[in-house]
Protein backbone atom coordinates (compact mmCIF):
# COMPACT_ATOMS: atom_id res chain seq x y z
CA UNK A 1 0.00 0.00 0.00
CA UNK A 2 1.21 3.50 -0.80
CA UNK A 3 0.81 5.79 2.21
CA UNK A 4 0.59 9.42 1.13
CA UNK A 5 1.18 12.45 3.31
CA UNK A 6 -0.61 15.80 3.22
CA UNK A 7 -0.80 18.95 5.31
CA UNK A 8 -3.11 18.57 8.27
CA UNK A 9 -5.30 21.51 7.22
CA UNK A 10 -6.79 19.35 4.47
CA UNK A 11 -8.32 16.94 6.99
CA UNK A 12 -11.58 17.14 8.95
CA UNK A 13 -13.68 19.09 6.44
CA UNK A 14 -17.12 18.15 5.12
CA UNK A 15 -15.90 18.00 1.53
CA UNK A 16 -15.39 15.19 -0.92
CA UNK A 17 -11.67 15.90 -1.21
CA UNK A 18 -11.21 15.73 2.55
CA UNK A 19 -13.14 12.46 2.71
CA UNK A 20 -11.12 11.02 -0.17
CA UNK A 21 -7.79 11.99 1.42
CA UNK A 22 -8.73 10.47 4.75
CA UNK A 23 -10.20 7.31 3.20
CA UNK A 24 -6.99 6.68 1.24
CA UNK A 25 -5.05 6.34 4.49
CA UNK A 26 -3.17 9.60 4.04
CA UNK A 27 -1.13 10.69 7.05
CA UNK A 28 -1.62 14.32 8.19
CA UNK A 29 1.52 16.41 8.64
CA UNK A 30 1.29 19.48 10.85
CA UNK A 31 3.05 22.67 9.81
CA UNK A 32 4.41 25.33 12.15
CA UNK A 33 2.85 28.17 10.17
CA UNK A 34 -0.60 26.63 10.63
CA UNK A 35 -0.27 26.62 14.41
CA UNK A 36 -1.12 29.75 16.48
CA UNK A 37 1.90 29.25 18.73
CA UNK A 38 4.25 28.38 15.84
CA UNK A 39 4.85 24.79 16.97
CA UNK A 40 4.01 21.46 15.36
CA UNK A 41 4.19 18.02 16.96
CA UNK A 42 4.36 15.27 14.32
CA UNK A 43 5.42 12.49 16.67
CA UNK A 44 2.29 10.42 16.02
CA UNK A 45 2.50 10.98 12.28
CA UNK A 46 6.13 9.87 12.14
CA UNK A 47 5.30 6.78 14.21
CA UNK A 48 2.55 5.85 11.73
CA UNK A 49 4.98 6.20 8.84
CA UNK A 50 7.62 4.10 10.60
CA UNK A 51 5.09 1.37 11.29
CA UNK A 52 3.86 1.48 7.70
CA UNK A 53 7.40 1.00 6.40
CA UNK A 54 8.04 -1.89 8.75
CA UNK A 55 4.90 -3.69 7.54
CA UNK A 56 5.96 -3.44 3.90
CA UNK A 57 4.03 -0.35 2.82
CA UNK A 58 5.58 2.45 0.76
CA UNK A 59 5.49 6.05 1.96
CA UNK A 60 5.35 9.12 -0.29
CA UNK A 61 6.79 12.36 1.12
CA UNK A 62 7.34 15.81 -0.37
CA UNK A 63 10.66 16.96 1.09
CA UNK A 64 10.27 20.63 0.11
CA UNK A 65 7.18 20.76 2.28
CA UNK A 66 5.18 22.87 -0.17
CA UNK A 67 4.11 23.38 -3.77
CA UNK A 68 6.18 26.17 -5.25
CA UNK A 69 6.52 28.43 -8.28
CA UNK A 70 10.20 29.19 -8.00
CA UNK A 71 13.21 28.54 -10.26
CA UNK A 72 15.17 26.57 -7.68
CA UNK A 73 14.43 23.67 -5.35
CA UNK A 74 13.65 24.75 -1.81
CA UNK A 75 15.95 23.52 0.99
CA UNK A 76 14.81 20.00 1.83
CA UNK A 77 13.37 19.23 5.23
CA UNK A 78 15.33 16.72 7.31
CA UNK A 79 12.24 14.60 8.02
CA UNK A 80 13.11 12.06 5.31
CA UNK A 81 16.59 11.41 6.71
CA UNK A 82 15.25 11.27 10.27
CA UNK A 83 12.62 8.75 9.17
CA UNK A 84 15.33 6.54 7.67
CA UNK A 85 17.27 6.79 10.91
CA UNK A 86 14.21 5.93 13.04
CA UNK A 87 13.35 2.86 10.97
CA UNK A 88 16.94 1.55 11.04
CA UNK A 89 17.16 2.20 14.78
CA UNK A 90 13.96 0.28 15.54
CA UNK A 91 15.31 -2.69 13.57
CA UNK A 92 18.95 -2.53 14.67
CA UNK A 93 18.83 -6.15 15.87
CA UNK A 94 18.49 -7.35 12.27
CA UNK A 95 21.78 -6.52 10.49
CA UNK A 96 20.26 -7.37 7.08
CA UNK A 97 17.23 -5.12 7.44
CA UNK A 98 17.16 -2.47 4.74
CA UNK A 99 15.09 0.45 3.61
CA UNK A 100 15.17 2.09 0.18
CA UNK A 101 14.61 5.72 -0.70
CA UNK A 102 13.47 6.34 -4.27
CA UNK A 103 14.10 9.97 -5.13
CA UNK A 104 11.97 11.58 -7.79
CA UNK A 105 12.35 14.84 -9.73
CA UNK A 106 9.27 16.42 -11.29
CA UNK A 107 9.96 19.06 -13.94
CA UNK A 108 7.19 21.22 -15.30
CA UNK A 109 7.99 23.47 -18.21
CA UNK A 110 7.58 26.37 -15.81
CA UNK A 111 8.89 25.20 -12.43
CA UNK A 112 10.30 22.23 -10.54
CA UNK A 113 9.26 19.97 -7.70
CA UNK A 114 10.44 16.88 -5.86
CA UNK A 115 9.12 13.92 -3.92
CA UNK A 116 10.20 10.68 -2.30
CA UNK A 117 8.90 7.16 -2.23
CA UNK A 118 10.10 4.81 0.51
CA UNK A 119 10.34 1.09 -0.16
CA UNK A 120 11.22 -1.07 2.86
CA UNK A 121 12.68 -4.55 2.51
CA UNK A 122 11.58 -6.87 0.93
CA UNK A 123 9.79 -4.56 -1.51
CA UNK A 124 12.43 -3.28 -3.26
CA UNK A 125 9.21 13.26 -8.58
CA UNK A 126 7.08 25.27 -15.99
CA UNK A 127 3.76 25.77 -17.47
CA UNK A 128 2.23 23.76 -14.72
CA UNK A 129 -0.84 26.00 -14.56
CA UNK A 130 -1.60 25.70 -18.29
CA UNK A 131 -3.96 23.07 -19.65
CA UNK A 132 -2.31 20.29 -21.69
CA UNK A 133 1.27 21.24 -20.80
CA UNK A 134 4.09 18.73 -20.50
CA UNK A 135 5.75 17.42 -17.35
CA UNK A 136 8.81 15.20 -16.92
CA UNK A 137 8.90 12.71 -14.04
CA UNK A 138 12.37 11.28 -13.37
CA UNK A 139 12.92 8.39 -10.95
CA UNK A 140 16.53 8.06 -9.82
CA UNK A 141 18.43 5.00 -8.64
CA UNK A 142 17.14 3.91 -5.21
CA UNK A 143 19.26 4.72 -2.17
CA UNK A 144 19.48 1.55 -0.08
CA UNK A 145 20.26 1.76 3.64
CA UNK A 146 21.11 -1.35 5.67
CA UNK A 147 21.57 -1.68 9.39
CA UNK A 148 24.98 -3.29 9.00
CA UNK A 149 26.22 -0.78 6.41
CA UNK A 150 25.00 2.47 7.99
CA UNK A 151 25.69 2.41 11.75
CA UNK A 152 26.01 6.21 11.69
CA UNK A 153 22.24 6.45 11.16
CA UNK A 154 21.40 4.31 14.19
CA UNK A 155 20.63 6.14 17.44
CA UNK A 156 22.28 7.98 19.02
CA UNK A 157 22.78 9.86 15.75
CA UNK A 158 24.91 12.94 15.21
CA UNK A 159 22.83 15.56 13.44
CA UNK A 160 25.63 16.11 10.91
CA UNK A 161 24.84 12.69 9.44
CA UNK A 162 21.18 13.67 9.02
CA UNK A 163 22.20 16.88 7.26
CA UNK A 164 24.67 15.03 5.03
CA UNK A 165 22.01 12.53 3.95
CA UNK A 166 19.56 15.34 3.26
CA UNK A 167 22.19 17.18 1.19
CA UNK A 168 22.89 14.00 -0.77
CA UNK A 169 19.19 13.62 -1.57
CA UNK A 170 19.00 17.28 -2.60
CA UNK A 171 21.90 16.82 -5.00
CA UNK A 172 20.31 13.77 -6.65
CA UNK A 173 16.91 15.44 -7.03
CA UNK A 174 18.34 18.68 -8.43
CA UNK A 175 20.32 16.69 -11.02
CA UNK A 176 17.06 15.53 -12.58
CA UNK A 177 15.23 18.82 -12.89
CA UNK A 178 15.70 22.43 -13.94
CA UNK A 179 17.23 23.92 -10.80
CA UNK A 180 18.40 27.49 -11.30
CA UNK A 181 19.12 30.41 -8.95
CA UNK A 182 17.09 32.79 -11.16
CA UNK A 183 14.31 32.72 -13.75
CA UNK A 184 16.50 34.82 -16.04
CA UNK A 185 19.12 32.07 -16.18
CA UNK A 186 16.44 29.51 -17.12
CA UNK A 187 15.25 31.79 -19.90
CA UNK A 188 18.77 32.11 -21.30
CA UNK A 189 19.52 28.39 -20.97
CA UNK A 190 16.28 27.49 -22.77
CA UNK A 191 17.24 29.73 -25.67
CA UNK A 192 20.71 28.14 -25.80
CA UNK A 193 19.05 24.70 -25.86
CA UNK A 194 16.72 25.78 -28.70
CA UNK A 195 19.66 27.06 -30.72
CA UNK A 196 21.64 23.88 -29.98
CA UNK A 197 18.72 21.55 -30.84
CA UNK A 198 16.43 23.71 -33.00
CA UNK A 199 12.77 23.21 -33.80
CA UNK A 200 12.39 19.92 -35.68
CA UNK A 201 15.01 17.98 -33.71
CA UNK A 202 13.52 14.65 -32.68
CA UNK A 203 14.20 14.40 -28.97
CA UNK A 204 12.42 13.25 -25.86
CA UNK A 205 11.29 15.58 -23.10
CA UNK A 206 13.97 14.10 -20.86
CA UNK A 207 16.72 14.95 -23.37
CA UNK A 208 15.29 18.47 -23.72
CA UNK A 209 15.32 19.08 -19.96
CA UNK A 210 18.81 17.63 -19.55
CA UNK A 211 20.11 19.89 -22.33
CA UNK A 212 18.67 22.94 -20.58
CA UNK A 213 20.16 21.75 -17.29
CA UNK A 214 23.61 21.42 -18.90
CA UNK A 215 23.53 25.03 -20.10
CA UNK A 216 22.28 26.23 -16.70
CA UNK A 217 25.18 24.49 -14.97
CA UNK A 218 27.65 26.07 -17.41
CA UNK A 219 26.29 29.57 -16.86
CA UNK A 220 26.17 29.07 -13.08
CA UNK A 221 29.85 28.14 -13.00
CA UNK A 222 30.94 31.54 -14.33
CA UNK A 223 29.81 33.18 -11.08
CA UNK A 224 32.54 31.37 -9.17
CA UNK A 225 35.75 33.32 -8.68
CA UNK A 226 38.95 31.83 -9.99
CA UNK A 227 42.60 32.84 -9.74
CA UNK A 228 43.51 31.07 -13.00
CA UNK A 229 43.81 33.56 -15.91
CA UNK A 230 42.60 31.05 -18.50
CA UNK A 231 39.51 30.26 -16.43
CA UNK A 232 38.87 33.98 -16.01
CA UNK A 233 38.99 34.43 -19.79
CA UNK A 234 36.56 31.51 -20.26
CA UNK A 235 34.22 33.01 -17.65
CA UNK A 236 34.31 36.40 -19.38
CA UNK A 237 33.49 34.75 -22.71
CA UNK A 238 30.58 32.88 -21.14
CA UNK A 239 29.24 36.08 -19.56
CA UNK A 240 29.36 37.77 -22.95
CA UNK A 241 27.52 34.82 -24.54
CA UNK A 242 24.90 34.91 -21.80
CA UNK A 243 24.36 38.65 -22.28
CA UNK A 244 24.17 38.29 -26.08
CA UNK A 245 21.64 35.48 -25.77
CA UNK A 246 19.53 37.60 -23.45
CA UNK A 247 19.62 40.56 -25.86
CA UNK A 248 18.69 38.24 -28.76
CA UNK A 249 15.75 36.76 -26.81
CA UNK A 250 14.60 40.24 -25.75
CA UNK A 251 14.41 41.25 -29.40
CA UNK A 252 12.47 38.11 -30.34
CA UNK A 253 10.00 38.79 -27.52
CA UNK A 254 9.63 42.38 -28.69
CA UNK A 255 8.70 41.18 -32.16
CA UNK A 256 6.65 38.24 -30.89
CA UNK A 257 8.41 35.61 -33.02
CA UNK A 258 10.43 32.44 -32.42
CA UNK A 259 14.09 31.69 -33.01
CA UNK A 260 13.13 29.25 -35.77
CA UNK A 261 11.77 32.14 -37.85
CA UNK A 262 15.24 33.69 -37.77
CA UNK A 263 17.04 30.40 -38.41
CA UNK A 264 15.04 29.71 -41.57
CA UNK A 265 14.39 32.97 -43.41
CA UNK A 266 11.24 32.93 -45.53
CA UNK A 267 10.38 34.95 -48.61
CA UNK A 268 7.41 37.32 -48.46
CA UNK A 269 5.53 35.13 -50.92
CA UNK A 270 6.09 32.04 -48.77
CA UNK A 271 4.95 33.90 -45.65
CA UNK A 272 1.74 35.07 -47.31
CA UNK A 273 1.00 31.59 -48.64
CA UNK A 274 1.55 29.98 -45.24
CA UNK A 275 -0.57 32.62 -43.54
CA UNK A 276 -3.43 31.82 -45.89
CA UNK A 277 -3.10 28.06 -45.32
CA UNK A 278 -2.83 28.41 -41.51
CA UNK A 279 -5.89 30.66 -41.39
CA UNK A 280 -7.98 28.33 -43.54
CA UNK A 281 -6.93 25.27 -41.54
CA UNK A 282 -7.51 27.01 -38.21
CA UNK A 283 -10.98 28.19 -39.26
CA UNK A 284 -11.89 24.71 -40.47
CA UNK A 285 -10.79 23.06 -37.23
CA UNK A 286 -12.56 25.66 -35.07
CA UNK A 287 -15.75 25.03 -37.05
CA UNK A 288 -15.78 21.24 -36.72
CA UNK A 289 -14.82 21.41 -33.03
CA UNK A 290 -17.67 23.75 -32.02
CA UNK A 291 -20.29 20.99 -31.40
CA UNK A 292 -17.89 19.06 -29.20
CA UNK A 293 -16.83 22.21 -27.33
CA UNK A 294 -20.45 22.57 -26.19
CA UNK A 295 -19.98 19.24 -24.41
CA UNK A 296 -16.73 20.45 -22.87
CA UNK A 297 -18.21 23.76 -21.75
CA UNK A 298 -19.80 22.43 -18.51
CA UNK A 299 -16.51 20.75 -17.57
CA UNK A 300 -14.42 23.86 -18.14
CA UNK A 301 -17.06 25.98 -16.41
CA UNK A 302 -17.29 23.88 -13.25
CA UNK A 303 -13.51 23.53 -12.84
CA UNK A 304 -13.04 27.28 -13.32
CA UNK A 305 -15.80 28.02 -10.81
CA UNK A 306 -14.36 25.61 -8.24
CA UNK A 307 -10.84 26.98 -8.56
CA UNK A 308 -12.02 30.60 -8.53
CA UNK A 309 -14.03 30.07 -5.35
CA UNK A 310 -11.28 28.19 -3.55
CA UNK A 311 -8.77 30.97 -4.19
CA UNK A 312 -10.87 33.09 -1.83
CA UNK A 313 -10.26 30.76 1.11
CA UNK A 314 -6.65 31.76 1.72
CA UNK A 315 -3.37 33.03 0.31
CA UNK A 316 -2.88 31.80 -3.23
CA UNK A 317 0.58 30.42 -2.43
CA UNK A 318 -0.96 28.11 0.18
CA UNK A 319 -3.92 26.80 -1.84
CA UNK A 320 -2.24 25.44 -4.99
CA UNK A 321 -2.59 21.82 -3.89
CA UNK A 322 -6.28 22.20 -3.09
CA UNK A 323 -6.95 24.04 -6.34
CA UNK A 324 -5.40 21.15 -8.29
CA UNK A 325 -7.50 18.66 -6.34
CA UNK A 326 -10.70 20.62 -6.93
CA UNK A 327 -9.98 20.88 -10.66
CA UNK A 328 -9.37 17.14 -10.87
CA UNK A 329 -12.47 16.12 -8.94
CA UNK A 330 -14.87 18.68 -10.40
CA UNK A 331 -13.58 17.95 -13.90
CA UNK A 332 -13.96 14.20 -13.41
CA UNK A 333 -17.49 14.34 -12.06
CA UNK A 334 -18.73 16.98 -14.49
CA UNK A 335 -17.24 14.95 -17.35
CA UNK A 336 -19.02 11.81 -16.18
CA UNK A 337 -22.24 13.80 -15.84
CA UNK A 338 -21.93 15.11 -19.41
CA UNK A 339 -21.38 11.59 -20.77
CA UNK A 340 -24.27 10.19 -18.71
CA UNK A 341 -26.62 12.98 -19.85
CA UNK A 342 -25.79 12.52 -23.53
CA UNK A 343 -26.35 8.77 -23.21
CA UNK A 344 -29.79 9.39 -21.67
CA UNK A 345 -30.70 11.82 -24.45
CA UNK A 346 -29.72 9.22 -27.04
CA UNK A 347 -31.27 6.24 -25.26
CA UNK A 348 -32.32 4.50 -28.44
CA UNK A 349 -28.69 4.28 -29.56
CA UNK A 350 -27.06 3.81 -26.14
CA UNK A 351 -24.58 1.08 -27.22
CA UNK A 352 -23.21 3.46 -29.83
CA UNK A 353 -23.35 6.73 -27.87
CA UNK A 354 -21.54 5.18 -24.91
CA UNK A 355 -18.48 4.82 -27.12
CA UNK A 356 -18.99 7.61 -29.66
CA UNK A 357 -19.54 10.48 -27.19
CA UNK A 358 -16.25 10.08 -25.25
CA UNK A 359 -14.37 9.50 -28.53
CA UNK A 360 -15.95 12.59 -30.08
CA UNK A 361 -15.06 14.68 -27.02
CA UNK A 362 -11.48 13.45 -27.24
CA UNK A 363 -11.20 14.27 -30.93
CA UNK A 364 -12.80 17.67 -30.29
CA UNK A 365 -9.99 18.46 -27.89
CA UNK A 366 -7.46 17.32 -30.48
CA UNK A 367 -9.06 19.47 -33.21
CA UNK A 368 -9.27 22.47 -30.90
CA UNK A 369 -5.60 22.15 -29.95
CA UNK A 370 -4.62 22.01 -33.61
CA UNK A 371 -6.85 24.98 -34.37
CA UNK A 372 -5.17 27.02 -31.63
CA UNK A 373 -1.73 25.90 -32.84
CA UNK A 374 -2.54 26.90 -36.43
CA UNK A 375 -3.83 30.30 -35.38
CA UNK A 376 -0.68 30.84 -33.29
CA UNK A 377 1.37 30.12 -36.41
CA UNK A 378 -0.77 32.55 -38.43
CA UNK A 379 -0.22 35.39 -35.94
CA UNK A 380 3.51 34.62 -35.73
CA UNK A 381 3.84 34.78 -39.51
CA UNK A 382 1.94 38.07 -39.54
CA UNK A 383 4.34 39.54 -36.98
CA UNK A 384 7.26 38.21 -39.00
CA UNK A 385 5.92 39.97 -42.07
CA UNK A 386 5.89 43.28 -40.22
CA UNK A 387 9.52 43.07 -39.12
CA UNK A 388 11.01 43.64 -42.54
CA UNK A 389 13.56 41.79 -44.63
CA UNK A 390 16.69 43.95 -43.88
CA UNK A 391 16.13 43.69 -40.12
CA UNK A 392 15.60 39.94 -40.31
CA UNK A 393 18.80 39.58 -42.32
CA UNK A 394 20.79 41.35 -39.60
CA UNK A 395 19.18 39.16 -36.96
CA UNK A 396 20.01 36.06 -39.00
CA UNK A 397 23.68 37.10 -39.00
CA UNK A 398 23.60 37.54 -35.23
CA UNK A 399 21.93 34.18 -34.89
CA UNK A 400 24.62 32.46 -36.94
CA UNK A 401 27.27 33.89 -34.62
CA UNK A 402 25.32 32.79 -31.54
CA UNK A 403 24.86 29.32 -33.00
CA UNK A 404 28.59 28.90 -33.49
CA UNK A 405 29.33 30.01 -29.92
CA UNK A 406 26.57 27.87 -28.43
CA UNK A 407 27.81 24.78 -30.28
CA UNK A 408 31.33 25.42 -28.97
CA UNK A 409 29.93 25.64 -25.46
CA UNK A 410 27.86 22.47 -25.98
CA UNK A 411 31.01 20.62 -27.04
CA UNK A 412 32.89 21.95 -24.00
CA UNK A 413 30.23 20.75 -21.53
CA UNK A 414 29.93 17.31 -23.11
CA UNK A 415 26.74 17.56 -25.16
CA UNK A 416 26.59 15.57 -28.44
CA UNK A 417 28.05 17.40 -31.43
CA UNK A 418 25.23 16.32 -33.77
CA UNK A 419 22.01 16.57 -31.73
CA UNK A 420 19.72 15.58 -34.61
CA UNK A 421 21.42 12.22 -35.15
CA UNK A 422 22.19 11.57 -31.50
CA UNK A 423 18.74 12.17 -30.05
CA UNK A 424 17.03 10.32 -32.90
CA UNK A 425 19.06 7.22 -31.99
CA UNK A 426 18.42 7.53 -28.24
CA UNK A 427 14.65 7.60 -28.24
CA UNK A 428 13.65 10.79 -29.99
CA UNK A 429 11.15 9.09 -32.28
CA UNK A 430 8.47 9.46 -29.61
CA UNK A 431 9.32 13.06 -28.84
CA UNK A 432 8.74 16.39 -30.52
CA UNK A 433 9.69 17.18 -34.08
CA UNK A 434 9.26 15.65 -37.51
CA UNK A 435 7.60 12.30 -38.11
CA UNK A 436 8.92 9.44 -40.23
CA UNK A 437 6.19 9.27 -42.86
CA UNK A 438 2.53 10.00 -43.53
CA UNK A 439 1.39 6.83 -41.75
CA UNK A 440 3.38 7.78 -38.65
CA UNK A 441 1.85 11.25 -38.76
CA UNK A 442 -1.68 9.80 -38.95
CA UNK A 443 -1.02 7.32 -36.16
CA UNK A 444 0.28 10.00 -33.82
CA UNK A 445 -2.64 12.27 -34.58
CA UNK A 446 -5.00 9.74 -33.01
CA UNK A 447 -2.62 8.84 -30.20
CA UNK A 448 -4.18 8.88 -26.74
CA UNK A 449 -0.85 9.80 -25.14
CA UNK A 450 -0.51 13.27 -26.63
CA UNK A 451 -1.06 15.40 -29.68
CA UNK A 452 2.14 15.51 -31.70
CA UNK A 453 4.01 18.70 -30.84
CA UNK A 454 6.91 20.35 -32.57
CA UNK A 455 7.84 22.41 -29.53
CA UNK A 456 7.82 21.38 -25.85
CA UNK A 457 6.94 24.98 -24.99
CA UNK A 458 3.57 24.60 -26.71
CA UNK A 459 0.36 24.32 -24.71
CA UNK A 460 -3.30 25.08 -25.33
CA UNK A 461 -3.06 28.87 -25.52
CA UNK A 462 -2.77 31.58 -28.16
CA UNK A 463 0.68 32.82 -27.17
CA UNK A 464 4.17 31.51 -26.41
CA UNK A 465 5.40 31.64 -22.82
CA UNK A 466 9.11 32.45 -22.86
CA UNK A 467 9.30 35.06 -20.08
CA UNK A 468 9.09 34.39 -16.37
CA UNK A 469 8.14 36.27 -13.18
CA UNK A 470 10.28 39.03 -11.80
CA UNK A 471 12.93 37.71 -9.44
CA UNK A 472 11.34 39.36 -6.38
CA UNK A 473 7.92 37.69 -6.92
Amino acid sequence: MLRLTAKATQFGHRTFTSWLIESAGTVPIKRRKDSPDGTADNTDAMLKLVEALETGDAVCLFPEGMSRYHPTIAPLKTGVARLVSDVLTRNHDDPNFEISVLTCSVTYMYSSHASFDFYPDPYTHRHRQHFRSDVLVTFHEPMVFRVKDHPELIAPVEYDHIRQLTARMHHVISSGTIDSPTWDLIRTAKLAARIYAPLGTRMSLGDYVRSIRSFIDAFKDIEQDSEDNEEKDDAAELRLLRDDLKAYQDQLVHWGIKDDRIRRPLSRRTILYRMFMRLVWSTTLFTISLPGLLLWLPIFGTTFYAAHNYKKTGPIFDTWDEIAQYKLIYGLFSGLLVCFTTVLLTWSTTPWSTVVVPAFMWMTLRWFEDAVSSFRAFTALYRLLRVGKPTLKNMHTKREDLHSRVMNLAHAIGLPEDPESHFMETGGLSGKGRVKDSWDSTRRYFSIRRRRKRDWNETLRLYDKVDYPEEDI
